[in-house]
């Protein structure tokens, strides 16, 4: 549980940090991590688009800048974007000004006050620096789709056990997350709708 649900203390280390929406909302965020690539999104969009969703992706700048005929997609069909940091870059393993000139780059490439760390974790200078200049997003389930010893339906166990009110929820469009996000994210949303789960984005 402290990897798919983050614990209490995090919220304590991070105290304006993102983690859960409103609990008395009975909606969901669903939210796609270290895209955009061509082998994963294009198909994630339109999954999407069949369920008339709009999500939040956090995009890594260095695939935005590869590919920017999909970040024009993401935004097209109404999605909305967030920073994930030029390069997928740990904050614990680097000098906080670079750490710090990461974000930045990516901000190059797009507008947005929505930033998620990597891992979803970072230093607290970091945080302190940026938390004036951007909504810190974090997780309140992370389906662990990018582990590739798990299976589809042990990813869509975690969205149904970990699942409430308000929750954001982290799914990837990674190479690493491809088969267990086709198998598991079609199951998820429509379990999600059977229990009346509205979808909404930050």
């Amino acid at each position: 549980m402290l990897i798919e649900q983050p614990s209490l203390l995090l919220s304590r280390i991070y105290p304006n940090g993102i983690f859960r929406k409103n609990p008395e909302d009975h909606s969901v965020y669903l939210t796609f991590d270290d895209g955009p690539i061509p082998e994963v999104t294009p198909w994630l969009l339109d999954l999407l688009d069949r369920y008339g969703i709009k999500a939040t992706f956090f995009v890594v700048g260095e695939n935005a800048s590869k590919y920017p005929e999909l970040m024009a997609e993401l935004t097209k069909r109404g999605h909305h974007v967030g920073n994930h940091t030029f390069n997928h870059v740990r904050s614990m393993r680097m000098r906080n000004p670079d750490y710090i000139d990461n974000v930045r780059k990516c901000d190059t490439l797009f507008e947005t006050r929505l930033f998620r760390p990597p891992h979803g974790i970072m230093r607290r200078w970091s945080y302190r620096y940026m938390k004036d200049d951007y909504d810190i997003v974090f997780y309140d389930v992370i389906t662990r789709d990018y582990n590739e010893k798990l299976s589809g339906s042990k990813v869509l166990s975690i969205v149904k056990k970990y699942t409430r009110n308000g929750s954001i929820i982290v799914f990837h469009d990674s190479l690493r997350s491809e088969r267990n996000l086709r198998y598991a994210l079609p199951k998820a949303i429509e379990w999600l709708i059977d229990q009346g789960y509205s979808f909404r984005q930050l």
